[in-house]
């Protein structure tokens, strides 16, 4: 506070710091905290960050895929310690609709949130593609199945089908869950048919042939029969009708994969299917400072590793603008998957320029816990440390136990 000025005195000059460079988040997943960590580092307290997240919870979906099979719940971490650990404002709400010209961000709570830059880390929603078959959704997922790995476990069901629908978003998930059915059927000692239909080439294609000539391998060692180049219709629980050639299929249940929309967000534009249309460096198109990282994209692949690096571009292209980093590069990806298999898991990899596979490689990974799905630049670290701590103290968590993996 200035003290009186006598008249003879010169007046004090008041200099206002400038203010913060405000980003606005609206997210709470994957891309949403990747995008916090980056604007964290490349910001270095000159760039204010404030998530809106839909829940209360970081949920690691990734590891879902394990949990009918008894491995316990996929990993949670609150965030609002993480909001507060990173110096991010949290509020928890859902974003209803944009003012882009005013750059306001409206809440279904109806708060008013004003931005220099935003970045929506949306997300898509999953809807059912078969209304006779049961579907995958990683927030449901032990619901959803757990009735079904008990009848496989108890002898009650004995050809099983797993299927993509037409329209692909990320199918590493269905292979996942034929390998670890077929797996834990040898292990109850109960014969079990299983298929998996898919419109890929060839299974996990999207990885260069190589990779996908082991994953095709490992099917044929665990006796999964593949139908690939396929779609299919289901028309009751009991039947699935391949083609083309109307091949028709009996089983006792179908497990599918749902088709993703995306938000549709009110104030922007929107592309096929509700997705939000981006550019190279992540902006959404002919919108000024907004920019969209993950499954809301456009983008073809959603799978949380682009998610991340998608983020990353956007975080860079925003300091950038608030002047603390050098203008990004186009984003050309570099795709990581680890494959579950009920055994020793599968860690894949390849290059994507140009949209296009331009090297691949695979390798196998130690099976002692579930691997870290997702390689994020900021998050991946970050979630590392805080396991670390949450071990230290609770103490560890054992591994459980694989059964041997069947003859080749």
């Amino acid at each position: 506070m200035f003290a009186p000025s006598r008249a003879t005195d010169p007046l004090p000059v008041v200099v206002d710091a400038p203010e913060p460079f405000h980003v606005v988040i609206a997210g709470g997943g994957v891309a949403a905290l990747e995008a916090a960590l980056a604007l964290r580092t490349l910001g270095a307290g000159d760039i204010d960050v404030t998530m809106i997240a839909p829940g209360e919870d970081f949920i690691y979906r990734p590891t879902s895929v394990l949990e009918p099979f008894a491995f316990g719940p996929a990993g949670r971490h609150p965030l609002d310690e993480i909001a507060e650990d990173v110096g991010v404002e949290l509020v928890v709400d859902s974003l209803a609709w944009l003012d882009a010209d005013q750059r306001v961000a409206y809440t279904a709570g109806e708060l008013s949130i004003g931005y220099d830059a935003l970045i929506l880390a949306l997300g898509a929603t999953p809807h059912p593609r078969y209304e006779h078959a049961l579907t995958i959704d990683d927030r449901r997922i032990d619901e959803i199945l757990h009735g079904l790995i008990e009848d496989v476990e108890g002898g009650y069901v004995h050809r099983l089908a797993f299927v993509v629908p037409p329209r692909l978003g990320w199918p590493l998930p269905i292979y996942e869950l034929a390998l670890m059915t077929a797996r834990r059927a040898y292990d109850m000692n109960v014969g079990l048919d299983v298929k998996i239909v898919t419109p890929e080439l060839a299974p996990l294609a999207l990885f260069g042939d190589r990779a996908s000539a082991a994953v095709a391998a490992l099917l044929t060692d665990r006796g999964i029969d593949l139908i690939t180049g396929s779609s299919c219709e289901v028309p009751d629980g009991r039947h699935i009708v391949v083609n083309p050639g109307d091949r028709r299929l009996t089983v006792d249940r179908v497990v599918a994969l749902p088709e993703l929309f995306g938000p549709a967000v009110r104030g922007l534009p929107s592309a096929d299917h509700g997705f939000i249309p981006i550019d190279g460096l992540c902006r959404v198109r002919g919108v000024d400072r907004v920019y969209a990282a993950g499954d809301a994209t456009d983008y073809p692949l959603k799978h949380g590793g682009i998610a991340a690096q998608q983020a990353d571009t956007a975080a860079q292209a925003i300091a950038a603008i608030a002047g603390r980093a050098g203008e990004p590069a186009p984003l050309d990806p570099t795709l990581h998957g680890i494959l579950l298999t009920g055994a020793a898991p599968l860690q894949l990899s390849a290059e994507i320029i140009d949209g296009e596979v331009s090297s691949a490689a695979f390798t196998g990974v130690p099976n002692s816990s579930p691997p870290r799905k997702i390689q994020a630049r900021y998050l991946a670290p970050y979630l590392d440390e805080l396991d670390r701590l949450e071990t230290v103290a609770t103490g560890p968590t054992p591994a459980p136990a694989t059964a041997p993996a069947p003859a080749s």
